[in-house]
């Protein structure tokens, strides 16, 4: 009997042991009243709206059955990097005898420019979906992001990509627009120290119950769906940190950050998944998703849904994030 309490006692430890290791984040998230938008913030606010709203122009939709919507998207969101002074590149690559491809710009570094830092959302839709919140607010601010770093300069490599084929049959498979761009960096050794897959991040909620988790987080984080996640695994729980400290140095906005096994529902359930297959450090950005946004994958994934206002202060964090990893900080 007593071995068997000694036993259960070192797992009750262990685990303990693991879930402080998955939560423990450094710095503190941002309380209180938001600031008030300035002019410039009100100015993103009405670009990221303009985005979202034409990423869900067309009534079908955008995705793998819907080849005029996925393509009107493709394009978009080429003529954007190109009208923000980028030459774009296009990965295609087959699949069902259809060709798709993944959209991307860089901004060399001048230092370190062999290492290489990957901002990326994806551009598809769940079929049935308009795809505001999912993906195109991650697309809005993909957009804005790279508008604003083109003209600075930076020892790290940024390289801003739009992914096709995230959603079903898609999925967690070889398939992926994702997993081909993550391969073929593998195969080209190339040296991506930070991916950051932007997914689901335009909406936000202040009333308690709004937000809800796989249990037993439920017990750890905030029952409120008005901040922002950083989520990872545990092998790029460094990347969490060192990115999480770095959006709550510089961010008005709440946080919350998780490095967990994948195993935990919706942990692996972005672009980041491909990455972290080729051994890259990658985590997701994202207001949850289903934990807290209703009308995820459904036809009332609508633009009037997304919080855009609230989105300025998740952009302007990133940014300044990026750049303070970008600079090796």
């Amino acid at each position: 009997m007593a071995r068997r309490m000694t036993v259960l006692l070192i797992v009750v430890i262990a685990l303990v042991g693991l879930l402080v290791y998955m939560i423990k984040m450094p710095g503190e998230s941002f309380r209180g009243a938001l600031p008030p938008l300035d002019e410039g913030g009100r100015e993103l606010a009405l670009k990221l709206e303009r985005h979202v709203e034409t990423l869900c122009i067309n009534p079908a939709g955008r995705h793998y059955l819907e080849k005029k919507g996925l393509a009107a998207a493709r394009d978009y969101i080429a003529a954007q990097f190109e009208a923000s002074g980028y030459a774009v590149g296009f990965q295609s690559y087959e699949f069902g005898g259809d060709d798709y491809a993944n959209i991307e710009v860089t901004r060399a570094g001048n230092r370190l420019v062999d290492e290489v830092i990957v901002v990326g959302a994806h551009y598809d839709a769940v079929v049935g979906a308009p795809g505001a919140n999912d993906n195109g607010s991650g697309v809005a601010a993909l957009l804005e992001l790279a508008r604003r770093f083109v003209d600075i300069e930076l020892p790290r490599t940024l390289r801003f990509v739009a992914f096709v084929n995230e959603e079903p049959p898609h999925f967690l498979t070889g398939t992926m627009g994702s997993d081909a761009y993550a391969r073929r960096a593998a195969r080209q050794r190339e040296n991506i120290v930070a991916m950051f897959a932007l997914e689901t991040i335009g909406y936000y909620r202040d009333d308690p119950g709004s937000q809800h988790y796989p249990p037993p987080l439920n017990l750890f984080y905030p029952q409120q769906g008005n901040f922002i996640a950083f989520v990872g695994n545990l092998r790029s729980r460094a990347l969490v940190t060192r990115s999480l400290r770095a959006f709550r140095q510089h961010a008005r906005f709440p946080s919350e950050g998780i490095a967990a096994p994948a195993f935990i529902p919706g942990v692996d359930w972005s672009d980041h998944r491909s990455f972290w297959k080729q051994g890259y450090p990658a985590l997701m950005i994202t207001d949850t998703a289903p934990y807290r946004y209703p009308w995820y994958h459904s036809a009332q994934d609508t633009p009037d849904k997304v919080d855009y206002q609230r989105m300025v202060y998740v952009v302007d964090g990133l940014a300044k994030m990026i750049e303070a990893l970008a600079r090796g900080e």
